[in-house]
């Protein structure tokens, strides 16, 4: 059975049509890239998904349920989590700090509520271990490389026990080495039965690590194929229009 189903969904803003008619499926455990120029539907699809907006038309399910998501919080308790570009981590914080915020393990010791920072701290290093991250507990971000920060930023979502992890441009502006990083991350998560779509510009991280691709362009879906189907040549050609569909 799917984890997520999108059918014929449209949003209009106005007497503009962001996404026309968009429709595809993701099982669970599976890595599928979002890719298409600007412009082209994938933050709004993304946003959909997410909770920010509401679709115009068609339907969304999630879990074999029709879905209808209102707010961030809502995808949230469904077990959906997106992880964006600027990654909204407080950089005078340590890593458990981030994982934790809005969240944090607190108890009582009569009027006063105190932190539990030994345990969130405990429960933060057995995220990092079994995402494999190098990256500890009690690490300032502002410290931290491009590769630790998406760890801190990916072990959050683990928190809440993620079914589905939307990643939008991970691999952006880090080095090389920060790159095979974040993609291992990417694969542990699938490793773990969590599905992930990655929103990529960089086309040789969607092909190390996906699944599928789908392809977006001025709001329609021009492609959807196993990424053994396709090649970083077919899909420049989706995404730039000398190619219609495929």
């Amino acid at each position: 059975m799917a984890l997520l189903e999108l059918h014929n969904v449209r949003k209009d803003f106005g007497a503009i049509r962001a996404l026309n008619d968009v429709s595809f499926s993701i099982e669970p455990g599976e890595i599928v890239g979002l890719m298409g120029d600007n412009g082209a539907g994938k933050s709004t699809l993304v946003k959909i998904i997410s909770g920010i907006y509401q679709p115009s038309a068609g339907d969304v399910s999630f879990g074999g349920e029709a879905a209808h998501i209102h707010s961030p919080g809502e995808a949230r308790r469904l077990g959906i989590e997106t992880v964006y570009q600027d990654l909204a981590l407080a950089d005078n914080l340590t890593a458990s700090a981030n994982i934790f915020l809005g969240r944090e393990l607190k108890y009582n010791l009569g009027p006063l509520r105190l932190l539990r920072h030994r345990a969130m701290n405990a429960r933060a290093a057995e995220l990092f271990a079994e995402l494999k991250s190098e990256t500890r507990a009690d690490d300032l971000v502002r410290l931290m490389s491009g590769g630790q920060r998406q760890a801190v930023a990916i072990a959050r979502t683990r928190l809440s026990d993620a079914r589905l992890i939307l990643m939008d441009e991970p691999t952006a502006a880090i080095s090389v080495r920060q790159v095979a990083e974040v993609l291992g991350l990417i694969n542990r998560l699938r490793d773990a039965g969590i599905a992930v779509i990655l929103i990529s510009h960089r086309m040789p991280d969607v092909f190390a690590v996906c699944e599928r691709v789908i392809v977006m362009r001025r709001g329609t879906k021009v492609a959807d194929k196993p990424i053994a189907n396709t090649s970083p040549e077919e899909v420049t050609a989706l995404i730039t229009g000398a190619l219609e569909v495929a």
